[in-house]
């Protein structure tokens, strides 16, 4: 045999076990991709001047396509199916079961938000991230003031609070599911699915029938959308490297390294919750959980992934259909504690960065509007920085200050989202636990007799 026949033969049988190695393991994919994308885009990033600006974006743009495509077949299908499971998960609850569960479930959401943004703060008043950009701050925000002569501040205001309150009622369902008004969507299906418990019998069962087939018809689009993953992968983090370059992330690296610490806090505390309140090991628990985590980082968006926590809601971690049906499409569009605790820090840093002075009483302020806005905010990649634009002028500090962090905005973006769908999983387990349907005794046991 000749050596290149010999050659030949080793890469065949190479590809052959690497093959078998990634089979089935969704994850181990997604790891590879991740990886081959950042060093292709390290490569084609500008700054080393292999290629210029314009060709790296060009060819980013090529390099993404299939995450877009990804990105578009599942939020194409996610208004029905949010709306699916949210019907079909109260349906199966009786009236009783039901006042407990949503209750127990808006308390343990805002519990959970509360303590991530008092993560944040610790973090943020104890390290002052900012105090190292402080110069930088400073000349952008004279340069801003320069360019124009006012800009637009949203602010949340206790004045504005009964008309915001209004607004979470859509006047009309179908123009927000146009406009992707996930909030109000959301309102609105919980009001629909109370009143379906209304339904006699007869008339509840083709509903049920008619949900569950829709669920259905969404969950085979996103197995076909699920075969784009590996590339979608590849691709995006293959444009946000070329296009973000090693250099921004250096320059804030301790900012960076503040926020990646308060999330892994949070993590920690998720899994504690499933340890004790859960009664699980919350070592399974991540194994089981890894899939999303990683479609989280990769896609930076809660609802992309919601059709996949689903799954591994049901089918991995064996939670009742009717509690994951119930939680999770809402945990996805109001449960943000990594966004929550991110804001946190980012509007504390930014404040710090341009040398502004925040009393105790301004940090409780901007925490409630934290608070209060991370709810509204959209599960969409960059979701969390139109919401903290937001935040940023109702607080008084310059809005312009994202400018500083947009560098590496995406990649926090993507610990943060990978953190947000971590704890709808958790709150599965949590509520799992107490309102799941117990498993039916062993009929073996029934059939004990006393001797």
């Amino acid at each position: 045999m000749s050596l290149f026949d010999s050659e030949i033969k080793t890469l065949t049988s190479l590809s052959t076990y690497l093959q078998k190695l990634v089979e089935g393991k969704l994850w181990l994919k997604v790891l590879i991709a991740l990886f081959l994308g950042v060093g292709l885009g390290l490569l084609l990033s500008p700054q080393n001047g292999w290629v210029s600006k314009s060709t790296a974006d060009v060819l980013g743009n090529w390099l993404a396509l299939p995450g877009m495509l990804f990105l578009k077949l599942v939020q194409m299908i996610m208004i029905p199916l949010i709306v699916a499971s949210i019907i079909t998960g109260i349906a199966s609850n009786d009236k009783e079961n039901l006042k407990k569960l949503g209750g127990g479930v808006l308390l343990y959401f805002v519990s959970t938000t509360v303590i991530s943004v008092s993560i944040g703060t610790v973090l943020a008043m104890l390290f002052k991230p900012g105090r190292y950009l402080h110069q930088q701050a400073v000349m952008e925000h004279e340069q801003a003031l320069s360019n124009t002569s006012e800009s637009a501040e949203l602010s949340f205001g206790v004045s504005n609070l009964p008309g915001i309150i209004t607004d979470l009622l859509p006047e009309n369902p179908l123009a927000s599911m146009v406009s992707g008004e996930m909030l109000s969507i959301v309102i609105f299906t919980i009001i629909i699915g109370v009143a379906v418990l209304s339904l006699t019998n007869d008339l509840l069962k083709p509903v049920k029938l008619l949900l569950s087939a829709i669920q259905e018809i969404c969950m085979t689009i996103v197995k076909w959308a699920m075969l784009l993953v590996p590339l979608a992968v590849f691709g995006l983090m293959a444009q946000l490297t070329s296009s973000v370059g090693l250099s921004s992330l250096a320059g804030l690296g301790y900012y960076v390294l503040v926020v990646l610490a308060g999330l892994a806090l949070l993590v920690i505390i998720y899994l504690l919750l499933v340890s004790l309140l859960g009664q699980s090991n919350p070592f399974p628990f991540l194994r089981k959980i890894r899939d999303v985590q990683l479609l989280a980082f990769s896609t930076t968006s809660s609802a992309a992934v919601m059709p996949l926590s689903l799954k591994t809601a049901e089918e991995e971690l064996k939670v009742d259909k009717s509690i994951s049906n119930f939680i999770i499409p809402i945990g996805a569009t109001v449960n943000m504690d990594g966004t929550a605790l991110y804001q946190t820090i980012t509007t504390l840093f930014i404040a710090q960065a341009y040398g502004l002075e925040m009393s105790i009483l301004n940090v409780i302020v901007v925490v409630i509007t934290i608070v209060a806005a991370s709810i509204g905010t959209p599960a969409i990649p960059g979701g969390g920085v139109v919401i903290l634009a937001s935040v940023l002028g109702g607080a008084g500090i310059p809005a312009e200050g994202i400018i500083i962090i947009i560098g590496v905005e995406r990649l926090l973006g993507m610990f943060r989202t990978a953190v947000n769908v971590t704890g709808d999983l958790t709150a599965c387990m949590v509520f799992n636990r107490f309102y799941g349907k117990k498993p039916a005794p062993s009929t073996n046991s029934s059939l004990k007799t006393t001797t």
